[in-house]
């Protein structure tokens, strides 16, 4: 008697059972239709893959609105529109991470690459891009830093609010509680983040992550690596306390992605959502990040165009044709006095306006 295959009944034991049960079927079949049962059940397997997925997403997503109502905070207006209406589906959401002190970088932001108004509306509605500068809230809630942060969000609207008290020692937790938060609230196939001192094209952003739509789990970004910081050094930013961690000293970091700007795709994205609680921070950010996904079944994408210089790097290439995605200066791990050269780096390496409105993604 062939065995009968109950995924859900053999739990573990499923890779040994399917085996087993190929093995039955070529017993008692011809060639022709062993090949055909394999293809059946390879296709019936990652049609289950792709199930689970999705519940994991809208696991994800209730689980988020749960701790809302039990924690007492009010759910944002956006969480409340997909509660209601469903989860509407978006191509990317790009999470602009800012500090009170950036007042004048967001400004420079919004006045360059990030559309504004009705256009940033008509961006979410046609192109299916959500863009929001991403913070918490102060050590002192409803204090005058937060107050400053809600008269700015009445003016712009552009404001993704935190349940998170800022901090720079806090920013592995902030990239947490993001991913978390954005996909309790945006059913999107990316997630990015990227600094409020990068500049970016947001059409090209688009066309390059829109060709990994067909892999399960992208991590995207300009991979690297480097030695791990074992001692306090004065001046020295980076220090990692747990360095132990990384082996002996000399040792460098597992590669992972710069965190100026990097995308991950929604099961990744979930995966942070639904492991929040239990996912370790270690100093950096990025470092974190990539610590997260070390050991899953993650396909690392390198691509350099995430990492672009201020001219004349990323101009010599536009004028290639080959757009930047994201530019920055390596020496200030940002624009350096971004608030001040961004529009110039803008005017020399953007992509143009008309480049967003007609890209298909």
């Amino acid at each position: 008697m062939i065995l009968h295959m109950n995924l859900a009944a053999h739990g573990p034991y499923f890779p040994f059972v399917r085996l087993l049960f190929l093995y039955q079927i070529r017993e008692k079949q011809e060639p022709s239709d062993v090949l055909g049962e394999v293809s059946r059940t390879h296709h019936a397997i990652q049609s289950l893959d792709k199930t689970i997925s999705n519940l994991e997403m809208e696991l994800a997503a209730a689980r988020a609105t749960q701790e809302s109502i039990l924690s007492g905070s009010p759910l944002s207006d956006d969480l409340k529109d997909t509660e209601s209406n469903g989860r509407q589906k978006y191509f990317m959401v790009v999470g602009i991470n800012t500090a009170f002190s950036s007042r004048k970088r967001r400004d420079s932001v919004r006045a360059t690459w990030l559309p504004q108004g009705e256009k940033r509306k008509k961006l979410e509605e046609e192109k299916g891009i959500i863009i929001r500068f991403v913070i918490g809230h102060s050590a002192t809630s409803g204090g005058i830093l937060d107050k400053a942060i809600e008269a700015e969000d009445r003016k712009h609207g552009d404001f993704m609010r935190l349940d998170h008290v800022e901090g720079y020692l806090e920013l592995s937790a902030k990239t947490k509680i993001y991913f978390a938060t954005a996909v309790s609230m945006w059913d999107a196939e990316f997630y990015i983040k990227v600094d409020d001192d990068v500049h970016v094209n947001i059409a090209t952003l688009g066309t390059t992550l829109a060709r990994h739509r067909s892999k399960p789990r992208v991590y995207v970004g300009c991979m690297k690596s480097g030695p791990t910081p074992f001692y306090l050094i004065q001046g020295v930013r980076y220090h990692e306390p747990e360095y132990w961690k990384f082996g002996e000293q000399g040792n460098k970091y597992f590669r992972h992605a710069t965190g100026q700007i990097y995308a991950v795709s929604k099961d990744l994205a979930a995966y942070i959502s639904i492991n929040k609680h239990i996912l370790h921070r270690y100093a950096n950010e990025d470092v974190s990040l990539g610590a997260w996904f070390i050991g899953l079944d993650v396909e690392h994408i390198d691509d350099r165009r995430l990492c672009c210089g201020t001219p004349p790097d990323c101009e010599w290439k536009a004028q290639a044709g080959n757009i930047c995605v994201a530019s920055f200066d390596w020496s200030c791990s940002g624009i350096c006095k971004s608030a001040e050269r961004i529009r110039e780096v803008h005017q020399r390496c953007g992509e143009g306006e008309n480049a967003l409105w007609s890209a298909t993604f």
